[in-house]
């Protein structure tokens, strides 16, 4: 709210009053009128959970006893009880003691106060109680109205934080992949039947047939040609590049004839060939992997020269070494090696749904998951999280996923139970502390929710919006502005009013899908209310009360719609 305007305070005396003596208070009483005070905000306002309150007083010439001490304080006032708040002491220039001293000259004061907010407040004045005295004479000032109280807007804040739930990993396909190596004979790029008999054919062909029966879609073949580090390198470099060509047309021969899903077995541009004219890389590996007398000495020869063709040398000097290179190591460098990629379906949603009503075994952790997100029905996706839980209790989502429900249905101990669950699953898990951190601040406990959020800040925009609610509550309106960003809810548009910019409020509140709920008609009543927009406010107020009574009341009391207590079209409303 804006700060009010200078207020004069006339403190009304009775004339009947004699006012004898010549200490002075007798005279200050009379001429109390001259005094002037400013009260900011002119409507008392909560924030943060208290009530800021901040008084000006000016003094005129003459005014202020020299001898005088004033002891002022402002109590909130309501039906029923009140509230002092801390004294406020002036002495006047030749006065004794400690305070704030005022010339007869004239002078000013300055008082900022803090008061917990209580719910009695709601509908309160803040009045002035005054006591001077002179040496041991003392006067009771009157009381008299500083300010009208309290503003709580801020307390319309929704309680709608965001957990976020752990997602399956599902997909409508999977790849799946089968690989085999062709051997050669030196200097050789032909494919012996042999091969094409070997273990890893014949689970190739295998793979191939399941694939064509089960409708895999094969994508693609990729061919990764070598020949050993031996003979000459542009002889090599041929010999890998005819070792592709037929190991793909071996496997060219075996598609042929079936009909698969992609009908690219027999083609060349299915394949994708790599070639390797000398196999140094895959001769180093299998000399690790030996017992070859020499290998240490063999593999500093690999670090000691680069020339390939040095290199070769040297090992051939190693004439009995080589022999066993050349019967254990080389003939296994002297291949192709070809690998069949593919995509399988998986199971389509309809046969997902039947089995997870069976309580079926053969569902993985992500079908159960993904199962949930195929209903709208919160007790079903609690059933399903559960069995998740129970199926799968080493992964953390089952166990948090139950505890997002809870959240969603407000059952706060419930919830934490799981989120606790879930957290020795997986510690520090930012989805799961940012959970605790709802908990937490449902619990009461906001330092400890602050933190969590903290610690969970890469976990998503919920995060950020579970932050922008605790910064309302803790009366820092611009950084609630910031964490609500571009999301257009209740809350986002609650801290745009708070923020002191009412008019940009309406256009979040109108993209939101809470735009006709009772409570956002309400706020827009408020925007009405602080702009001045008797239309707005009133328009808004009536949606608001027809949607939900309890609105009628609520305005009633309202100090946002203080001014209006006494125009007839807010009256009629609320009466």
């Amino acid at each position: 709210m804006k700060k009010s305007s200078l207020k004069v305070i006339a403190f009304v005396v009775s004339t009947t009053v004699i006012l004898a003596g010549c200490n002075g208070l007798g005279k200050m009483v009379k001429n109390a009128g001259k005094v002037t005070y400013e009260v900011s905000p002119k409507v008392l306002e909560m924030h943060g959970d208290s009530v800021a309150i901040t008084i000006s007083g000016k003094y005129p010439e003459k005014y202020f006893a020299k001898k005088a001490v004033l002891t002022i304080t402002p109590t909130i006032k309501w039906q029923g009880g009140e509230k002092a708040l801390k004294p406020i002491v002036l002495i006047g220039e030749k006065a004794e003691g400690t305070g704030t001293k005022i010339s007869y000259a004239g002078g000013t004061f300055m008082y900022k106060d803090f008061v917990p907010y209580q719910p009695e407040m709601k509908r309160a004045e803040l009045v002035y109680k005054a006591t001077g005295a002179v040496k041991t004479k003392t006067k009771e000032f009157p009381e008299s109205k500083l300010a009208d109280g309290t503003i709580i807007t801020p307390l319309l804040v929704k309680s709608d934080e965001k957990a976020i739930v752990g997602k399956d990993k599902f997909t409508k396909t999977y790849p799946v992949a089968q690989t085999a190596s062709i051997f050669y004979i030196v200097n050789q790029s032909t494919v012996r039947p042999a091969e094409m008999a070997s273990p890893e054919m014949k689970a190739m062909k295998e793979f191939i047939a399941a694939g064509v029966s089960k409708g895999y879609t094969f994508k693609n073949v990729s061919v990764s040609a070598y020949a050993s580090p031996d003979g000459e390198q542009s002889l090599n470099a041929n010999l890998a590049d005819d070792r592709a060509k037929s190991g793909s047309k071996a496997l060219m021969g075996v598609f042929k004839g079936k009909k698969t899903k992609v009908d690219a077995g027999t083609q060349e541009s299915f394949y994708t060939t790599a070639t390797t004219a000398e196999d140094w890389d895959g001769f180093k590996k299998a000399m690790e992997a030996s017992s070859i007398p020499d290998k240490d000495l063999i593999l500093r020869v690999l670090t000691m020269y680069s020339d390939l063709d040095v290199r070769e040398k040297e090992i051939k000097n190693l004439a009995k070494t080589y022999l066993e290179i050349s019967e254990k190591i080389l003939p296994k460098l002297r291949r192709s090696v070809l690998t069949l990629n593919a995509e399988v379906n998986s199971r389509t949603d309809a046969q997902i749904q039947a089995l997870v009503k069976m309580n079926s075994d053969s569902l993985s952790v992500e079908e159960i998951l993904y199962a949930a997100t195929l209903t709208n029905d919160i007790n079903e996706k609690l059933s399903i999280y559960k069995m998740a839980e129970s199926k799968y209790p080493n992964d953390w989502r089952g166990a948090n996923n139950v505890g997002y429900i809870y959240v969603m249905q407000n059952k706060v101990n419930d919830a934490g139970s799981q989120f606790e669950k879930a957290n020795k699953i997986s510690p520090n898990n930012p989805i799961i502390l940012n959970s605790m951190g709802i908990v937490a601040r449902w619990k009461g406990d906001r330092v400890a929710a602050e933190e969590y959020y903290k610690n969970a800040s890469n976990a998503g925009s919920e995060v950020s919006y579970n932050m922008g609610i605790l910064y309302i509550m803790k009366g820092d309106y611009p950084s609630a502005v910031s964490s609500f960003g571009n999301m257009n809810t209740f809350n986002a548009a609650l801290a745009k009013v708070l923020n002191g910019t009412p008019n940009d409020a309406l256009a979040v509140i109108d993209a939101s899908n809470e735009k006709d709920a009772a409570l956002s008609f309400y706020l827009k009543a408020i925007v009405g209310a602080r702009t001045k927009n008797t239309d707005l406010m009133i328009n808004n107020l009536k949606s608001a009360i027809n949607k939900d009574a309890s609105y009628k009341n609520m305005a009633k009391d309202d100090a946002e719609f203080i001014q209006y207590r006494t125009d007839a079209a807010f009256t009629g409303l609320v009466n």
